[in-house]
């Protein structure tokens, strides 16, 4: 069988395309390819910035090292002297890097958040995900509650999840039902927080004085008890969850068109949001079990990518991810500044910096109404 060629009627000729019309598709072409690497290049910059705060924060503290002296100690640790050694290796370094890792996670949480619920005000602190992640760890450490056969260290993160889990669910519930707008989704927020603060009050009440120690480190938020095993199980939590959100990456971009269209793609949204919140409780919940309640940093991170590479979210959630990153590293730093000779709590200096912006968010989006 041959080919069939379309034949024009006798006297007339078939209708050409426009003679710009292939030019036109080659401007559109290379405008995107540019587009495409100035946001690698973005990525490629903020992943630098986050690698410089990384350093400065290890280089930072009371017994002053040099950002050459951090790069030497890491690379060639034998040939350090054993107290520089101890310093980068043992004690800096493993806060330095769940600084890194919490700041991703966090900003990770919240990008999805935003996006699941339509909702740029979204974050795991905002909307009471860390507070329920806390009184989950409150109800571990005073109660002692575990799971039977379940390894003792593992039950703190598991009651954080199940709590955090939980606390989404509500949240997810409530956007479903008719006539819920994104005010409401932020005052059932905020009611959320105050209620599971008042819990997480209860139980400090009650609570033995040791028991009440760890609480505090709870509810201020802190760097300062990071330890390897505690950084493989975040970044194990990181490294499982970050694929998967990638693959949803192109559905969330059109979730962001709206519902009906991306109900048009073929898009399970039930799905797609179950799946979403599934990984935001677990971020959330291992990092509030691990450091504390760390405010804003989901808020304040997926704005300000955004705001670089837009809205396709193969590129904004690693974006955020980075952007979290830096932000928790620098704030490590100015924990450390801020009143010398002594190490605030992280989730002090993160709600210093993060309740402006939010502040700043509210008033555009009024002036925008």
């Amino acid at each position: 069988m041959t080919e069939l060629s379309p034949q024009a009627p006798p006297g007339q000729s078939l209708p050409q395309a426009p003679a710009g019309a292939a030019l036109g598709d080659a401007t559109a072409l290379d405008a995107y390819a540019r587009r495409q690497r100035r946001r690698l290049a973005l990525l490629a910059g903020l992943l630098a910035i986050m690698a410089v705060g990384m350093l400065v924060d290890i280089a930072t503290g009371p017994s002053g090292l040099s950002i050459g002296t951090v790069i030497h100690t890491l690379l060639d640790p034998a040939a350090a002297d054993a107290g520089t050694r101890v310093i980068v290796w043992e004690v800096r370094l493993p806060a330095a890097l769940m600084a890194v890792l919490v700041g991703a996670a966090l900003a990770l949480s919240g990008a999805e958040m935003q996006t699941i619920l339509n909702n740029p005000l979204a974050s795991p602190f905002t909307l009471g995900v860390s507070s329920a992640a806390a009184f989950g760890a409150a109800l571990s450490i005073v109660l002692g509650l575990a799971i039977p056969g379940l390894p003792g260290n593992w039950n703190l993160p598991l009651f954080a999840f199940l709590l955090a889990f939980g606390s989404v669910l509500l949240l997810q519930a409530l956007a479903r039902m008719r006539g819920t707008g994104v005010e409401t989704l932020v005052l059932f927020g905020i009611a959320m927080v105050f209620t599971f603060n008042a819990l997480v009050a209860l139980v400090q009440f009650i609570a033995s004085q040791e028991a009440l120690q760890q609480l505090v480190f709870w509810s201020m938020g802190s760097l300062a008890r990071a330890t390897w095993a505690k950084l493989g199980v975040l970044a194990a939590v990181l490294a499982i969850v970050m694929p998967f959100a990638l693959r949803d990456s192109w559905r969330m971009t059109a979730l962001r068109l709206g519902e009906d269209r991306a109900r048009s793609f073929g898009i399970a949204l039930g799905r797609l949001r179950f799946a979403s919140l599934l990984r935001v409780s677990l971020l959330a919940g291992t990092c509030v079990a691990f450091v504390g309640t760390i405010g804003f940093i989901g808020l304040v991170a997926p704005h300000i990518s955004r705001l670089l590479v837009g809205e396709d979210h193969r590129f904004h959630l690693p974006a955020s991810a980075l952007t979290g990153a830096g932000l928790m590293s620098f704030a490590s730093v100015a924990s450390k500044l801020i009143v010398p000779g002594t190490l605030l709590p992280v989730g002090i200096v993160t709600s210093l910096i993060g309740i402006p912006f939010f502040m700043a968010l509210i008033l555009s989006r009024r002036e925008r109404l």
